[in-house]
């Protein structure tokens, strides 16, 4: 045994071992901070956290095209972060009920912090 296998404390490695997530469930959240890599995917979900709106509404908030911003979105979609509806011949985009949106929602709500106060 070396010398720096005597400073590993077996009850410390048991413990954050014991925090990190099932590789089933680590897939899954791989897959959700893998499609926040852009971060237009993140002003999208912060722009949603108010409203749904279109492609276009989007696409002039995020100031991207709308062929970009339907790719963004088709990332999130792939994700269940955000779901589109038909309403006549628009298609309006929300933040999904599902927990991965809630995930990316949390991911916003805590970049909100890096705001300047005052």
């Amino acid at each position: 045994m070396s010398e720096r296998d005597d400073a590993v404390q077996p009850n410390a490695v048991a413990a954050a071992a014991a925090e990190l997530l099932p590789s089933s469930v680590q897939k899954n959240a791989d897959r959700i901070l893998d499609s926040l890599c852009d971060p237009s995917r993140l002003r999208i979900v912060q722009a949603l956290r108010a409203t749904p709106l279109t492609v276009s509404e989007l696409s002039r908030v995020i100031s991207k095209t709308r062929a970009a911003t339907s790719q963004h979105l088709k990332v999130l979609r792939s994700v269940d972060a955000v779901t589109a509806e038909r309403h006549g011949q628009f298609v309006v985009y929300s933040l999904s009920e599902h927990v991965n949106a809630e995930v990316l929602e949390n991911v916003a709500n805590a970049f909100d912090q890096l705001r300047p106060t005052g």
